[in-house]
Parts: C-alpha cells; sequence; structure tokens
C-alpha cells in the first residue's frame, strides 16, 4: 500500500490552485494570480515552488532563464488526499461516521442522498461488468 503523502499547507494549495488553473507558469505569474493579499513576496513564492518541487508535487522546466512549474499532482488527487485524512483523523477512518455526522448537521439531506444512492448503485452496475484481477 501507497504510504499517504502529506496534506498541503494552506500556501502550497493556494500556489496549487493557480498552477491547475493557468498551467505551467513561471513564478511572477504564480505571484500575480496568488489571492493573498499583501502580495507575496517573488522570494517567497519561489521557494514555495522549491519545496513543492523537492516534495514532487510540481515539475520545473528551465525556459530561458526562468523556470516554468507544472503540476503534477492532479487537483482531483489533492482532494482525495485531504478527504481520506480528514476521515481518518475526525472519523476514525468511518466514511459512514462522515455521512452520518453531514445528516446531523442538516448539511447533506435526504433528497441529496437519494441521488447519491442512486449514484452508488450506477457505480456498482458499473463496477460488476468489469473483469476483476485480484
Amino acid at each position: 500500500m501507497n504510504e499517504p503523502q502529506k496534506q498541503l499547507t494552506p500556501l502550497e494549495l493556494q500556489i496549487m490552485k493557480v498552477l491547475w488553473d493557468c498551467g505551467p507558469s513561471k513564478v511572477q505569474t504564480v505571484q500575480e494570480n496568488l489571492p493573498a493579499s499583501p502580495k507575496l513576496a517573488y522570494t517567497t513564492v519561489q521557494t514555495m515552488l522549491n519545496v513543492l518541487h523537492r516534495k514532487g508535487r510540481v515539475k520545473r522546466t528551465l525556459r530561458g532563464r526562468a523556470y516554468e512549474y507544472e503540476p503534477l499532482l492532479s487537483r482531483d488527487r489533492a482532494a482525495n488526499n485531504a478527504i481520506h485524512d480528514m476521515i481518518d483523523r475526525l472519523f476514525g477512518g468511518s466514511v459512514e461516521g462522515l455521512l452520518m455526522s453531514l445528516v446531523k448537521s442538516k448539511q447533506l439531506h435526504p433528497k441529496r442522498l437519494e441521488k447519491l444512492r442512486m449514484l452508488l448503485e450506477e457505480q456498482e452496475r458499473t463496477e460488476k461488468g468489469r473483469p476483476s484481477w485480484k
């Protein structure tokens, strides 16, 4: 089993969002598109991009005299990692615990639950049609 990746820090997540939205970007482009106020220093953004590179979350390519950074970690994968981490930490790994919490706090209404049930049934039918390689 793969070791779970550590979660992105809030600043790393902001930088990754810029890269996901803008595509491969140089430091200046990332800096200009960050929502941070006051604006982060160029060197701070550069340092954070280098940290993300060392962690294997982005790749960098030398373009002229500056690096261009491109995400290796997809938005979906980052979301899955964050959700898995939250379920482990807050609900002891229980997805059912998360769902019950959403129902009890009225953030998941009966109509949405019915839609989820239908999606789950559709997913099950799709998976039954695929060969199992286990």
